[in-house]
C-alpha cells in the first residue's frame, strides 16, 4: 500500500474512532437523562434552620423550626414544665443555628453531648426528643414522603392502639404500702377481675403498677391476679437499681414492663442485658425522639423483645411515636389517647385514622403529617385546667411516695 493510502487508512481509523466515541459518549448520555437515579437531587443539601420558637400549650411546648426556604417542622415537649421546656429550648437553638436540618443524627449527638455535666437527664432529653421530631418532619417534607418511608419504610399494615373496648388498661387507684393486708390486695384484685369482665376473655388487659406498689406488695398481687390473664404488668419498679427488676422477675409469672421513665439506649441496655423485662416502654416524648426510638427497637430485637411505646402526647407527638412504631419489626401495642383529655380537638391535626377494631393506619402526607394550628395556644392557655403543677403525692401517713 501506497504512504498516501496508509495515510487516508489512518485517517479513516481515527475518523471512525472519534464518531463512535462521539455516538457512545451521546448513548451514555440520553441513557443517564431516562435513568431516575441519575436524576435525583439532594434536596436537603443547602437547607439552613434559620430560627427555632417554643410555645406553651397548655401543659405541653410545642416548638416550631424554621428553615431559610420556608419548610418548617414541629415537635412536642411533654413532661417537663412548659415554660422551662420553651427557656431550654431557646437555649439549644445556639447549637442548631445555621445548620442543615437533615443531618438529624449528627444533630442529635450535638445536642446530646453539648455538655459534659449536662448530658441526658430528663429536662434534656425531653427537650431534644421535639427538636429530634421537628427535624424529622422537615426531612419528609423537604423529600416529599411520611417520615416511615425514611425509617425504612412500613414493617406493618396498622398498628393496635390502646386504650380502646377491647384493649384496657387498670392502674393502682391511689398509694399503696410496702405490704399489703388482705384488704389491700383484694381491692386491686376485683378492678382487674372487672376489667377482664368488661374487655372480654378476647379482649387484652393490662396493669399499671405505676411504681406506686412497692415490690413486695407487687409480689403479692401478681400471685393473685394471674387467673385474669394479664398482657403485662407495667412500671413494677423505680427505676435505678436493676437489682430490684431482677428479683421481681424471680417471682412474678405475668410478663413484666417498663421503660417510660427511662431515657435513651443506655438506660434501657441494663433490662435487656439483665433479661428482667419482658417488654420494652419507651416514649418517644421522654427518650430522645423518634431517633433513639428506632435504636431502642433495634436493641430490644436482638433479644426478642416488643415495643409497647407509652405515650400521653397530644396528636402531635403521638404521631411522631406512630411512624417509629410503623417502622420497627417487633411492636406489641401502643398507647394513645384521643378523647381529648390530653389537648383539645383540633390544636394539632393527626392524618391518621383509628378503625373500630382499636388499629391506627398509616399516616398519610409529608413529614409528620400533622397540622398545628397556632391560633388556637392562646384558648388552650387559658384553661385553667390546663396549667403545669408539680405533683405532690403522699402516703396516708403524709409521707412522700411514688407514683
Amino acid at each position: 500500500m501506497s504512504q498516501r493510502g496508509s495515510a487516508m487508512s489512518r485517517r479513516n481509523l481515527l475518523t471512525s474512532a472519534a464518531m463512535a466515541a462521539g455516538l457512545g459518549m451521546l448513548s451514555e448520555a440520553v441513557a443517564q437523562e431516562n435513568n431516575p437515579a441519575a436524576n435525583v437531587v439532594d434536596r436537603g443539601a443547602n437547607l439552613k434552620i434559620k430560627s427555632l420558637r417554643g410555645f406553651r400549650v397548655g401543659t405541653k411546648a410545642y416548638l416550631k423550626i424554621e428553615t431559610q426556604h420556608g419548610i418548617t417542622g414541629w415537635g412536642e415537649v411533654t413532661g417537663l414544665d412548659p415554660n422551662v421546656a420553651v427557656a431550654l429550648a431557646h437555649s439549644l437553638f445556639e447549637l442548631l443555628d445555621g445548620e442543615n436540618p437533615t443531618r438529624i443524627e449528627h444533630l442529635w449527638q450535638k445536642l446530646y453531648r453539648a455538655h459534659r455535666d449536662m448530658r441526658g437527664g430528663p429536662f434534656m432529653t425531653h427537650v431534644i426528643s421535639a427538636i429530634d421530631m421537628a427535624l424529622w418532619d422537615i426531612t419528609g417534607k423537604t423529600w416529599d414522603v411520611p417520615v416511615y418511608r425514611l425509617l425504612g419504610g412500613p414493617t406493618r399494615d396498622k398498628v393496635r392502639m390502646y386504650p380502646h373496648a377491647k384493649a384496657q388498661k387498670a392502674g393502682t387507684g391511689g398509694p399503696h404500702p410496702y405490704s399489703g393486708n388482705p384488704p389491700d390486695i383484694e381491692n386491686l384484685v376485683k378492678y382487674i377481675k372487672d376489667t377482664r369482665e368488661r374487655v372480654g376473655k378476647d379482649g387484652t388487659v393490662m396493669f399499671d403498677a405505676h411504681c406506686a406498689i412497692p415490690p413486695a406488695m407487687l409480689i403479692q398481687l401478681a400471685n393473685a391476679i394471674e387467673p385474669y390473664d394479664l398482657l403485662f404488668l407495667e412500671e413494677v419498679a423505680v427505676p435505678g437499681n436493676i437489682e430490684v427488676f431482677k428479683r421481681l422477675k424471680q417471682h412474678i409469672k405475668i410478663p413484666m414492663a417498663t421503660g417510660e421513665r427511662d431515657r435513651t439506649i443506655w438506660e434501657m441496655l441494663p433490662y435487656l442485658h439483665e433479661r428482667c423485662i419482658d417488654i420494652l416502654q419507651p416514649d418517644c416524648g421522654h427518650t430522645g425522639g423518634i431517633t433513639q426510638m428506632k435504636k431502642i427497637a433495634t436493641l430490644a430485637e436482638a433479644y426478642f423483645v416488643p415495643l409497647a411505646p407509652h405515650c400521653t402526647m397530644s396528636e402531635l407527638g403521638l404521631s411522631a411515636s406512630i411512624h417509629a412504631a410503623f417502622a420497627v419489626p417487633f411492636l406489641l401495642i401502643h398507647e394513645g389517647y384521643l378523647d381529648g383529655h390530653i389537648m383539645p380537638a383540633g390544636v394539632a391535626r393527626k392524618s391518621w385514622d383509628q378503625d373500630k377494631d382499636g388499629y391506627a393506619s398509616l399516616p398519610q402526607g409529608p413529614g409528620l403529617g400533622v397540622t398545628v394550628d397556632e391560633s388556637m395556644f392562646e384558648k388552650v392557655n387559658a384553661d385553667p385546667k390546663r396549667i403545669f403543677k408539680w405533683p405532690t403525692p403522699i402516703l396516708p401517713d403524709g409521707a412522700v411516695r411514688d407514683y
